[in-house]
């Protein structure tokens, strides 16, 4: 291979010696080489070629399309997650060699093109300044917990600004839902935005004739964090389309999720949460920029979080040692048999 050095040194000989065979001889290269590189009068790193083909094939070619599919749902799953699906997917045909390259590959393609946007309407939004949220039913998805369906909802929680999201699973959509979903996002933040907004579910917002848009309890919560309450118009859902599209790419991403897992099943709600949480981590992942920038202009959050049960009073306990509460019927001791109770009602129980 010729050198940059050894061109100088033949245009150096070609000016001082009688022939170009001389010169080439002296500068170390064939005779033809050498008549090149006079003729041309450049470097070779001045004419060297850089090639745009590849000298190999590319070991995903194959499964190419399905990989940028899930990239678009899951921008955030990572080169070494896809790569162990694919040599369970097809034995034998991936060495762990490869690895690099599928990183070398997605490193590209997100740099190129990356996810697809989804947008609605326009609108600007500001860092720090608004949230959504929304319940979501997550039943389709076929959740098992030790064999049994998990029927259940996320709250599901967004900045417009940098779409970062957080959920809580939950039960129904009470204000005890929204209360303590609402509250777990803000304290896993550390900070709040200024205002909230929300559709028109009951759990916030009065019926129609009601003089006071948002209910008691939901204005308390929101004074509490001194957040102002929002809410869209009557059958206006698109209002609130950060979070109807979160909603929609959080669940794809949990069933790509699941598909690699291979396994729909848990042992626990714990262990599905944690499932969750790696994978709203992994969406959140691409959005740390902007995410930064609505740390730095959140506000502070108050010494304590708000109540998030609700009190019943005098609640008189039956002759068959029960209590009806919200529809359902609870056993009590019958020591309380005749006896009124006060019943707190949290999230997940009720003591």
């Amino acid at each position: 291979m010729v050198t940059d050095q050894q061109v100088r040194r033949l245009f150096m000989f070609n000016e001082t010696e009688n022939s170009k065979t001389i010169a080439a001889a002296k500068a170390g290269m064939d005779p033809k080489t050498a008549r090149k590189y006079i003729k041309s009068g450049k470097l070779p790193s001045q004419i060297k070629c850089n090639h745009d083909w590849r000298t190999r094939q590319d070991p995903f070619d194959k499964d190419w399309s399905y990989i940028a599919d899930i990239l678009q749902i899951n921008p955030g799953l990572e080169a070494k997650t896809i790569f162990e699906y694919l040599q369970s997917a097809n034995p034998g045909q991936y060495q762990d060699s490869q690895l690099r390259t599928l990183q070398r590959k997605i490193k590209q393609w997100r740099a190129a093109e990356g996810p697809a946007k989804e947008v609605f309407f326009p609108q600007i939004h500001y860092p720090g300044e608004l949230c959504a949220s929304d319940f979501t039913h997550m039943s389709s998805l076929g959740i098992t917990i030790q064999r049994e369906l998990f029927n259940h909802l996320i709250y599901h929680f967004v900045l417009t600004y940098s779409n970062w999201e957080t959920f809580t699973i939950c039960y129904s959509e009470s204000f005890e839902s929204l209360s303590a979903g609402l509250q777990n996002a803000l304290w896993e933040l550390g900070r709040s935005p200024i205002r909230h907004r929300s559709d028109r579910m009951s759990a916030a917002v009065n019926k129609d004739c009601n003089p006071e848009v948002f209910t008691h309890n939901y204005q308390s919560l929101l004074r509490h964090y001194d957040i102002k309450p929002e809410t869209t118009n009557v059958r206006s859902a698109n209002e609130n389309g950060d979070v109807e599209s979160s909603h929609r790419h959080f669940k794809r991403a949990v069933s790509q999720a699941l598909m690699m897992r291979g396994s729909k099943n848990f042992t626990s709600i714990d262990e599905y949460e944690k499932f969750l949480r790696k994978t709203a981590e992994q969406l959140n992942a691409g959005r740390n920029q902007r995410f930064q920038e609505e740390l730095n202009v959140l506000r502070g959050l108050p010494a304590r979080r708000f109540n998030d049960y609700k009190d019943i009073d005098h609640i008189k306990v039956g002759k068959s040692s029960t209590i009806h509460l919200q529809h359902n019927t609870y056993s009590v001791h019958s020591r309380l048999i005749g006896e009124k109770v006060r019943a707190r009602i949290y999230v997940e129980y009720i003591s």
